[in-house]
């Protein structure tokens, strides 16, 4: 996949995880985040008013620290893709 096609298919998975109206599971959630941190290049504090809510988020990014943003878009996809697959 060239860098132009991973990164529609990117912006498609975004598009897809906003469209949609109803709850995600919280562990989905925090992986979505900082794949998508990630894959973006934020690497901004986590804001929440919640300090749990934070630590969790800080954690997640901690834990994909030593990926590539291309590598972050991929699963970023792979994770969208397959909560559609199998959400039902």
């Amino acid at each position: 996949m060239t860098t132009e096609e991973l990164n529609k298919t990117f912006e498609d998975a975004v598009d897809r995880i906003n469209a949609h109206t109803e709850p995600f599971p919280a562990d989905f959630l925090l992986r979505l985040y900082a794949y998508y941190k990630k894959a973006t290049n934020n690497y901004e504090r986590p804001s929440s008013k919640k300090p749990l809510i934070n630590a969790f988020k800080t954690n997640a990014l901690f834990q994909i620290k030593d990926i590539t943003t291309d590598e972050a878009k991929e699963t970023y996809i792979e994770l969208v893709n397959n909560y559609f697959l199998y959400r039902k």
